[in-house]
């Protein structure tokens, strides 16, 4: 394990990141910080927006500069060749459509679209590690890891907040279908 002292970060916030909570908008940008350690950093006044303190449910706005200040991360040393390299390399394979604000591609049975409950890889963190450019990358929905089937990504907060929208006011709608093999006589 190494650990890694980064320096005071100014982020200046898009309209696209607009609307969010100052605590969500850390998570992204503090990857593998606990989220005691966001808010700790917030409570003392370490994180400021347009040089004022701020309190944890505070909404961004378009053209708030973010103070982000060092945050001291213990990193797991990365291995010369990564055990899912193959399944990062096969996500490229099957995705069906990308534009600006989305991507869609087809989740094979067997893989889970996030990681987590001892699972340390999934769809998502695939495509994060395929796109490393990419600032933004979130699922819209999610399939079990045994179903296969079409998954949105967003890759603009926008365009998650319009699907997520959408999804809730039947302005569009998910389909499923179901096969089933009988084998033998008996029914």
């Amino acid at each position: 394990m190494k650990t890694e002292t980064p320096s005071v970060k100014i982020v200046a916030i898009t309209a696209d990141e607009a609307g969010q909570r100052i605590d969500n908008f850390l998570r992204t940008q503090l990857k593998g910080v606990p989220k005691s350690m966001i808010y700790r950093i917030l409570r003392k006044g370490e994180v400021r927006v347009n040089k004022k303190r701020i309190k944890p449910e505070y909404k961004l706005e378009a053209g708030d500069e973010v103070r982000i200040p060092p945050v001291r991360v213990a990193e797991r040393e990365e291995e010369a060749v990564s055990p899912h390299l193959q399944k990062v390399a096969a996500l490229a394979d099957v995705i069906l459509y990308e534009d600006d604000h989305i991507l869609v591609l087809n989740k094979p049975s067997g893989t889970a679209v996030h990681g987590g409950s001892g699972l340390s890889f999934g769809v998502i963190e695939g495509l994060r590690a395929l796109r490393p450019e990419a600032r933004f990358l979130e699922l819209v929905h999610r399939l079990d890891r045994d179903t296969s089937g079409v998954l949105l990504v967003a890759k603009k907060r926008s365009a998650l907040r319009s699907l997520h929208e959408q999804l809730r006011e039947k302005g569009c709608k998910k389909i499923t279908w179901r096969w089933c093999a009988v084998s033998g006589s008996r029914m």
